[in-house]
């Protein structure tokens, strides 16, 4: 018996992705690269090198630490640090606590916030988990800083690194009083509101002018650049994001001075951010 005609002539299924990736990468194969004319080759050369100066001179402002750069020195016994940014105007530091460390009593002489990357922590009598906000105000004074399980925080505005500094706010802390109350944003607190369409944000502490957020980004989407009237803080938690042409990874941070540009923010597969800067961010208005 004679078979019969096939219905698809077809060899491939265009509904099929592999196939059609395969397809379109031995079309892509073949193709012969056209080089451009002289003048305009020359053209895009100067371009392509007119952008890389101008990152490079635009990063060269900044002050970024990746995952695996700066040096862990011990702080207490069970405790070390790693600086992020040692700047006058509010130093930003990584502590890692191992289970059981300890870090003393101490009262704050400006205002101190806390991130939890990882684990949890006491802090006095309140247990923070990751993924919790914390500020200790200005003039408080924060009981004993310890974990049972081990915990990894981001602090911004410390002495630590400045011994004076530090022997100042031990002592202080033997003064009566327990100042302000902290606040404290739990992880699964607080309202996000959308800033430009796939990006929301979550504030966390606005006073003075300054303002700490979460800055949530789904895949794909951006927001346009921005200068920086006043120094902001970037700790990137989850995800990866570029800035301008810099990708930056989960645990890497960035310091941009005031007076400094930002770069489109774009994210390809999702990122999560903490961000401390002007109280006005709205990015949104530039677009």
């Amino acid at each position: 018996m004679k078979k019969p005609p096939s219905t698809n002539p077809t060899p491939i299924d265009p509904d099929d992705p592999h196939l059609s990736d395969a397809l379109a990468g031995a079309l892509a194969g073949a193709l012969e690269p056209l080089p451009p004319a002289s003048a305009r080759g020359a053209a895009l050369r100067s371009r392509l090198l007119e952008r890389a100066r101008a990152s490079r001179e635009e990063s060269g402002r900044f002050i970024t630490v990746r995952r695996d750069e700066g040096e862990w020195r011990p702080l207490v016994d069970g405790v070390r640090v790693k600086m992020l940014n040692d700047g006058a105007a509010a130093r930003s530091v990584l502590v890692d606590i191992e289970p059981g460390g300890v870090l003393p009593i101490h009262r704050h002489n400006e205002h101190e916030e806390c991130v939890v990357l990882r684990g949890e922590a006491q802090l006095g009598d309140l247990v923070v988990r990751e993924g919790d906000y914390h500020i200790a105000l200005a003039g408080s004074r924060h009981g004993r800083v310890s974990s049972r399980s081990g915990a990894l925080l981001y602090l911004r505005g410390v002495p630590i690194g400045h011994g004076l500094e530090v022997a100042r706010d031990l002592v202080k802390a033997l003064l009566p009083g327990k100042g302000a109350a902290p606040i404290t944003v739990r992880a699964d607190e607080g309202d996000w509101r959308d800033l430009v369409p796939g990006v929301q944000t979550k504030e966390l502490w606005c006073e003075g002018g300054e303002r700490s957020m979460l800055l949530r980004m789904q895949a794909g989407a951006r927001v346009p650049g921005h200068p920086h009237p006043q120094a902001e803080d970037c700790l990137l938690l989850e995800g990866e994001a570029w800035i301008g042409d810099t990708l930056f990874r989960s645990g890497e941070y960035q310091h941009a001075p005031a007076g400094s540009l930002h770069r489109e923010l774009t994210s390809d597969v999702g990122a999560l951010m903490y961000v401390h800067g002007a109280a006005d961010y709205a990015p949104a208005a530039r677009l």
